[in-house]
């Protein structure tokens, strides 16, 4: 009896890993993108009652560096409505679990609802390159793809885990800098201020030298931040090597501590360890909203959503809003965030037997035009919400992409919450920059911090 259920235990795994494995569409599928379909896969039109509007791409401009986030026709808008914590109920179908929580728990929480705007749009490039990958672009379990270059990988998503590769490794410009400030505000609303800067590259979502991910050879990003403030975490990096597949095979890492003096590598910078410097308000794979591997999970579309969710974020995300305006005891000073409503993907991911993370569900909300993730839910092992994590999405036609700014992680035990990924008070993305060959090496950190 034990044989026979063991076999049929086995039989059924190879039975998910199938249905995993060979995502890619057919050409008739593929046909939609352009047509029906956006070049990257959302709908093109809006929806019945014009709450949501058809798809009407921003053309490419600004200068690649220097740009903050901004379009003198949707700052200038008033809110339609107001979601509070006396109104949520006649919202409820189009709110998060998280938002619910807050609208329920703080009086002073509420939402701002503007008007839609579907303005994101992609390079030439990545549209022609994401039509090929339609039909040619595989996943094999949730971490290892196969035949995929430059473009989004999974256009017309069939399993959980494609949405959340699709977001992990769009286009964001060939090479980028940014200031990444971080806040863990306490509940009376008393902060403390963290300075990141990171510089990033995306080599398989280039487009003057795309690399493609192969089965077994798919390093997507390189990443390096280092510490300026405050003095107690100064001068410490972190490097990072992303690329498809799991365990030690799908991160390498190092860190660079001020007071060893060295490089070393870092075998924890992955899933719930606590990133360095925020004293365990963010784990490594909440950076992005989500990032790292898959595999403690398993992965279902839940479905495609109307959803509020924070967009055409200008105003929190603009060099006019200062820190100070920003922090609010409990959460946000919520007259900032920009509510829209979009259709999203719902993707759940839920932890597997034998392995272990401190969220046992998590809730992704996933913006169909620009495959950004703009909201998580994340339950504890009691099935209760634990945390909820907030992007505020930009649009960014300067470099024809879309990324959160700033993002936030509220705690609901503790009542404070964490603020990363903003750029107020500094400088905004700069596209312009160019790496050396061996920058993104153990020796070369290890170099800068002798200058």
């Amino acid at each position: 009896m034990k044989s026979r259920k063991a076999l049929f235990t086995f039989a059924a795994a190879l039975s998910l890993v199938a249905a995993q494995a060979g995502a890619k569409v057919s050409q008739q599928e593929a046909d939609a993108l352009g047509k029906t379909l956006t070049p990257v896969g959302a709908e093109k039109a809006g929806n019945k009652d014009g709450s949501i509007p058809a798809w009407t791409p921003e053309a490419k401009h600004g200068p690649l560096s220097g740009e903050f986030p901004h379009n003198d026709q949707i700052d200038g808008e008033k809110p339609l409505f107001t979601i509070t914590k006396a109104n949520m109920a006649q919202y409820a179908d189009k709110l998060s679990e998280g938002h619910k929580k807050l609208l329920s728990t703080y009086d002073t929480y509420k939402m701002n609802v503007y008007p839609s705007h579907r303005l994101v749009d992609w390079p030439k490039e990545i549209q022609a390159a994401t039509a090929t990958n339609a039909v040619n672009c595989e996943i094999e379990g949730t971490d290892e793809l196969n035949n995929c270059k430059a473009g989004f990988p999974f256009p017309i998503p069939k399993t959980g885990a494609e949405p959340i590769w699709n977001h992990k490794i769009k286009w964001r410009g060939e090479a980028v800098t940014r200031y990444n400030n971080q806040m863990i505000v306490q509940s009376n609303g008393d902060y403390q201020l963290t300075k990141i800067i990171e510089d990033v590259q995306f080599p398989y979502a280039s487009i003057k030298n795309p690399v493609p991910i192969t089965k077994g050879n798919g390093e997507y990003l390189q990443y390096l931040s280092r510490v300026v403030a405050p003095p107690r975490l100064a001068g410490t990096f972190i490097l990072v090597h992303d690329k498809t597949g799991t365990g030690a095979d799908g991160r390498a890492a190092w860190l660079y501590s001020p007071g060893l003096k060295r490089i070393r590598r870092a075998p924890t910078v992955c899933c719930d360890n606590p990133y360095e410097g925020t004293d365990g308000h963010q784990f490594y794979d909440q950076v992005d909203m989500f990032n790292g591997v898959l595999e403690r999970y398993t992965w279902k579309i839940v479905g495609k959503k109307e959803v509020y969710i924070p967009y055409n974020s200008n105003k929190i995300g603009g060099n006019k809003t200062k820190y100070k305006d920003m922090v609010r005891p409990k959460h946000l000073n919520q007259d900032l965030p920009r509510y829209e409503l979009h259709r999203v993907w719902v993707v759940e991911a839920n932890l597997r037997p034998g392995t272990s993370h401190t969220f046992k569900t998590r809730r992704f909300y996933i913006d169909e035009d620009s495959w950004t993730i703009g909201l998580v839910d994340d339950y504890d092992n009691r099935d209760q919400i634990f945390q909820f994590q907030e992007g505020h999405i930009i649009n960014a036609p300067n470099i024809q992409t879309a990324t959160t700014v700033p993002e936030v992680i509220y705690h609901f035990d503790s009542g404070r919450y964490f603020i990363t990924a903003a750029w107020n008070e500094d400088k905004p993305i700069d596209g312009t920059v160019n790496f050396k060959e061996d920058y993104f090496t153990a020796a070369s950190v290890q170099k800068m911090t002798t200058k």
